[in-house]
């Protein structure tokens, strides 16, 4: 039997080196690709709750601007206005109305912009619908007639008309509430929107605004 030469000792230790060597770079890539992974996943769940911290902060903000009370806005008890479908004449306590007997046909609504008055019977009808109806007289600068205009037109529940007899430049009105502003620029004009636009004031909500009367 051959007996092992130093150089055949040699070659067998540089091998058991190499060995070891890749077994040690493997645990090192396996350690480095579970650390990577280990972070993605992290990262992965981090960006998840922040996301969804970030709706949850959105939905509560726009919880409390429906909630929060809008500064100068005037309130009638809903229980006290009529809700009768009629086909005849109805007297209205404010100007532009809020509620109460109205035609059994609603106005269009759905972001309806009109370049003349509209019936207010019809009109009361999209209010219990859940429309903001925002109205205007001669007081109201052609720019803040632009601006609305364009908010309305982009906003389904939304309605637009001259409504010559009221008192102040720029009214809008609710089913049960209504604010008066001289300018489009007044912040509680948003507010009402998103008060207001299918709130909880809504006597019927998700009626729709669509195929009713068309006015011009």
């Amino acid at each position: 039997m051959a007996s092992r030469t130093p150089q055949d000792s040699s070659r067998q230790t540089r091998i058991a080196e190499m060995r070891r060597a890749d077994r040690a770079h493997d645990r090192r890539n396996k350690i480095i690709a579970i650390t990577a992974s280990t972070a993605v996943v992290a990262a992965l769940i981090g960006f998840g709750a922040w996301v969804l911290i970030d709706q949850r902060h959105d939905k509560d903000a726009k919880e409390a601007a429906r909630k929060a009370p809008v500064n100068g806005e005037q309130t009638w008890d809903a229980k006290t206005l009529g809700r009768n479908h009629v086909d005849t004449p109805v007297k209205y306590e404010m100007n532009p109305p809020v509620g109460g007997d109205h035609s059994p046909r609603w106005m269009n609504c759905n972001g309806d912009v009109y370049q003349n008055p509209v019936p207010e019977v019809n009109a009361v009808h999209s209010l219990e619908h859940g429309a903001v109806w925002v109205t205007y007289n001669d007081k109201a600068a052609k720019a803040d007639l632009d601006k609305l205009a364009a908010t309305v037109g982009k906003t389904p529940y939304t309605l637009m008309s001259p409504v010559k007899e009221q008192a102040g430049a720029i009214t809008l009105s609710a089913w049960g509430k209504q604010l008066t502003v001289d300018k489009a620029s007044d912040p509680r004009v948003a507010q009402f929107f998103t008060k207001y636009v299918q709130g909880p004031q809504t006597p019927e909500p998700a009626a729709p605004c669509t195929n009713g009367l068309a006015g011009k």
